[in-house]
């Protein structure tokens, strides 16, 4: 049972921050038409982050940023998704539906891939945290607290795409998803300037 609470809650503690994955999910649940269209956002990041758990579990990601040129290879094409994203939210305009095309799948897909597999702070966090936290455990404890990393992931990434898409409802005119639109691409422009000064 240790596990498994230790699990969660360290896992949740790393997810709730706001970032970029986070904004992108959710403002996926409140853009597209329909929740089943918004799944493919949530559904990548979802696999991303167990991904990213299980091999921050089982040390294999360790090897990865042994390598430096890798790092700065990761950073800079993520930097280069991240301020396309922006200008992709920014450009959007959820007041005006019928002229503003939601995001197609493979367009989502993408960018969810981006913001959950070329974050180099996301990747530091599961492997420096979760990763060395799960060294004190061992066998089936080992499991347990993997598995209960991964399940507070899914709920939470279905939980934001559900808030999104109720946001909308709530939200007719669109104006607020206006606002929220213009404040996320500022958010992830900051963030891929942020990503910038480490290369410097």
């Amino acid at each position: 049972m240790e596990p498994f609470l230790h699990g969660i809650i360290l896992a949740f503690g790393l997810i709730l921050p706001l970032g970029v994955q986070n904004v992108f999910v959710f403002s996926q649940g409140a853009t597209q038409p329909n929740l089943l269209r918004a799944l493919p956002a949530s559904v990548t990041a979802a696999i991303c982050d167990t991904m990213l758990i299980v091999l921050a579990v089982f040390g294999l990601s360790l090897i990865v940023l042994q390598f430096e040129w890798l790092r700065i290879a990761l950073m800079t094409v993520g930097i280069v998704f991240l301020l396309y994203m922006g200008y992709t939210i920014w450009r959007s305009n959820p007041s005006t539906t019928e002229k503003s095309e939601p995001l197609p799948i493979k367009k989502q897909i993408l960018f969810a891939l981006s913001v959950s597999l070329l974050n180099p702070h996301a990747i530091l966090d599961t492997i420096g945290v979760i990763g060395t936290s799960a060294l004190k455990y061992s066998g089936t404890e080992q499991m347990i607290f993997t598995v209960a990393c991964v399940l507070i992931s899914w709920l939470w990434f279905f939980g934001l795409t559900l808030t999104g898409a109720s946001f909308k409802k709530l939200d007719s005119s669109g104006k607020l998803m206006g606002i929220l639109n213009k404040c996320s691409a500022i958010f992830i422009w900051a963030t891929a300037c942020y990503l910038a000064s480490g290369l410097l």
